[in-house]
């Protein structure tokens, strides 16, 4: 038998194995699991509601405990701060190897506790273990839980035709940073010292949490930012495809619009993926009511955010569109994120040397 693809399962599988099959009904869901959206939205009480989502605790040891439990949390919390709505609570599982020993267990979990505290989530349930057949990364799971009010929270699903969409940082973040951090010699080697710390020192971008703040402060809805959505897995033509098919809505993108740092398109031409379509942790698509995009922008800047205006939200009818300097194309998800087989192959190579 063949081997499976690695990383998130497709919008296919995942509407036929997993939306079929969601247990029983609650009529104070307000918004349930769909392909592309980052949080399940509950009524909790009249006008207040829980942001509810759940990924793995990731953690690479080799980037040392404290760097390793941060991206571990922002992961976290990065998807429920989309909601727009203040973070609040996590309960976290760590399913951890036989080898770690006790003392680098506190070191991992005190800084993932710090973290935590600086982005004022309660750790408030959780399950700790040592595990025969875990391994690191993937080291357990979270769910984080944020709340407020019932109409001060968006989705993916609620951008408007007239809206202009707004991408933060530039394509490829945490792909790039996740080479510089995993292999730093060996990028410096191929390209070059100054590229290499360049690329490093996207670490700690690789959140989308800032941006989310300065949303929910700007105003959400008729007030400004109508969706938000973390561009994971199949990077920023992902999730703009993503946003497109959550709020069944068209979209105009214009490729050249969408920056692309000049440390991400050296280390993914090093390693052969193409950014616009690689894992890139830290990069906010927002969709902004019409007329208000450049002052969101501005806001943004005001906290050291880069961003850009990339394109605009239209009619169902008039399709989802890609503007290339060689024309235009089809905007399509790009299904399979490359970031994983290259950073596959690379950790092979590392592992036999």
């Amino acid at each position: 038998m063949s081997g499976q693809r690695t990383g998130k399962i497709g919008a296919d599988v995942f509407e036929q194995v997993i939306l079929r099959r969601l247990g029983a009904p609650d009529a104070e869901v307000i918004v349930g699991p769909r392909h592309g959206v980052d949080v399940g939205v509950i009524r909790v009480a009249p006008g207040t509601v829980m942001a509810v989502t759940s990924d793995p605790v990731f953690v690479v040891p080799a980037y040392g405990w404290e760097r390793a439990a941060w991206f571990a949390v922002h992961i976290l919390a990065s998807d429920a701060a989309t909601s727009g709505l203040p973070l609040r609570w996590m309960a976290v599982d760590l399913n951890l190897p036989p080898s770690i020993s006790d003392e680098d267990m506190a070191a991992l979990w005190g800084a993932f506790s710090a973290t935590c505290a600086d982005l004022d989530i309660a750790v408030v349930a959780g399950h700790t273990a040592r595990y025969d057949g875990c391994n690191w990364p993937m080291a357990g799971g979270a769910t984080c839980i944020a709340a407020g009010r019932e109409d001060r929270f968006v989705t993916p699903g609620m951008a408007r035709p007239g809206d202009r969409v707004v991408v933060t940082k530039g394509a490829a973040i945490e792909a790039t940073a996740l080479f510089a951090a995993t292999f730093p010699d060996r990028l410096a080697a191929g390209v070059g010292e100054e590229t290499a710390s360049a690329a490093d020192a996207l670490f700690e971008k690789m959140t989308v949490v800032p941006e989310c703040r300065v949303a929910a402060r700007f105003g959400v809805r008729d007030r400004g930012v109508t969706s938000m959505h973390d561009a994971t897995e199949g990077g920023v033509l992902g999730g703009l495809h993503e946003v497109a098919a959550a709020s069944q809505v068209g979209v105009r993108v214009d490729l050249a619009a969408i920056p692309v740092r000049p440390e991400v398109r050296a280390v993914c031409g090093h390693v052969g993926i193409d950014p616009y379509i690689s894992i890139s942790e830290g990069t906010l698509i927002a969709t902004v009511g019409p007329g208000r995009a450049d002052a969101f922008v501005a806001e943004l800047a005001a906290e050291h955010i880069e961003a850009a205006v990339v394109g605009e939200i239209l009619e169902p009818s008039s399709g989802r569109i890609l503007v290339t300097p060689g024309g235009e194309r089809p905007l399509e998800h790009p299904g399979l994120d490359p970031f994983w087989d290259a950073f596959g192959r690379w950790s092979e190579e590392a592992a036999r040397q």
